[in-house]
């Protein structure tokens, strides 16, 4: 007997296809992979912070957005000519400083009538005279792990020549300024 076509209470079983599974797949690793691109970005290359002061001027001013590069010395360390962001000693409660790597561990630092002297010769990176030696008036040898640290003007800076702050420890290093924002005329640029 023929079948009718009334009501029926079967439903069809509908096939998926291996493509739309497929699709749905790439979509979903797509979003993954793009989430854990992000993190992995923000984690070693997304914090930043802000120069407080003049002490790094000319090349960095007061208030600009300097983004931190945290991944380069988990491979290496610091360098002289390095701009690194760091809490003078790990003291969380004070704002990151900004400042240039003029001396490394092992070099000897002394400031003698203005100038200052890595290793008995004149460093390259201050390049004007220094009103105040601080600690640096007495020649001294910096320890495995210590670097020396100053402004790119100093005569407005707060740095490893302060008694206060004094080398700067390895640990207390978040890392490496690497990109700045500056107002709209400048824009992005490499730290130098």
């Amino acid at each position: 007997m023929p079948r009718s076509k009334g009501l029926s209470f079967y439903k069809r079983k509908k096939k998926i296809s291996s493509s739309a599974v497929r699709e749905v797949f790439s979509v979903l690793f797509g979003i993954a992979a793009a989430v854990f691109i992000a993190l992995v970005l923000t984690f070693f290359l997304g914090i930043y912070t802000n120069v407080v002061g003049i002490s790094m001027e000319p090349n960095l001013y007061n208030g600009q957005r300097v983004y931190v590069d945290r991944f380069s010395y988990m491979l290496g360390t610091p360098k002289v000519g390095d701009v690194v962001v760091f809490l003078p000693n790990g003291n969380k409660n004070t704002h990151y400083y900004v400042k240039r790597v003029v001396a490394e561990p092992g070099d000897t630092v002394w400031i003698n009538n203005g100038v200052l002297y890595v290793n008995g010769a004149a460093s390259p990176w201050v390049d004007v005279k220094i009103m105040d030696p601080g600690i640096a008036e007495v020649e001294f040898t910096l320890e495995l792990g210590e670097y020396f640290c100053m402004g790119d003007n100093p005569g407005s800076s707060e740095d490893s020549r302060s008694a206060n702050i004094g080398p700067v420890k390895e640990q207390d290093i978040l890392g490496k300024a690497w990109l700045h924002l500056s107002s709209e005329e400048d824009g992005i640029g490499l730290v130098r």
